[in-house]
């Protein structure tokens, strides 16, 4: 399984002003936006963090997954959620000729953990010998930061500022995340149960 994410979160989508008002920055100076550069990478590599340890996408945007072959004939989970929509399934055969599926075929079978892709009759189309099938989908509470739940906003802003005040610090250990940023994502990281993929 290979996943892309195709679009990514705009910048006005960040909350700089939030962070800014976290991190307890002046205002009303001049160069006021001097730090903004600085502060929008720290939010992405906040997101992209606290996105990686729950497997949800916080703000909406586009995703392309590519399977070798379908988990069960009868349904394929999707890597990321909240899934909002599924916007195509393609069949790619073994030169690269993609064959758009009837999206009427297919359904989005939503879930806050484990959001899948289900056929509407019995099973999926099948993978194309050699080939690959492509699922483009859009994943995310909603277009802007103010859609995620306030407990990962708080997470995402803790986060950030913990990266802002150790910028410089190399002796923090691989993957040091403070303790109340994995308090806040806790119960939405993903429950493993049984092998299913």
């Amino acid at each position: 399984m290979m996943l892309v994410e195709e679009t990514q979160v705009l910048e006005a989508a960040l909350p700089v002003a939030a962070l800014k008002d976290h991190l307890l920055l002046g205002s009303g100076f001049t160069e006021g936006d001097l730090q903004d550069p600085v502060l929008v990478s720290f939010l992405r590599a906040a997101l992209a963090a606290i996105e990686g340890r729950t497997s949800k996408a916080l703000v909406t945007r586009g995703f392309l997954v590519t399977l070798d072959a379908w988990t069960a004939p009868d349904s394929q989970r999707l890597p990321v959620a909240p899934v909002q929509a599924i916007t195509e399934v393609a069949l790619v055969d073994a030169y690269g000729i993609a064959t758009i599926v009837d999206p009427t075929s297919y359904r989005l079978q939503k879930d806050a953990f484990d959001p899948r892709l289900r056929p509407m009759a019995t099973s999926l189309p099948s993978v194309p010998t050699g080939g690959t099938v492509e699922i483009r989908f859009d994943a995310g509470y909603g277009p802007t930061f103010d859609a995620v739940p306030e407990d990962l906003k708080q997470a995402v802003l803790m986060l950030a500022a913990h990266y802002y005040e150790y910028r410089s610090e190399m002796a923090l250990s691989q993957g040091c995340m403070p303790f109340g940023v994995t308090s806040l994502i806790a119960r939405y990281r993903p429950v493993r149960v049984g092998l299913d993929a």
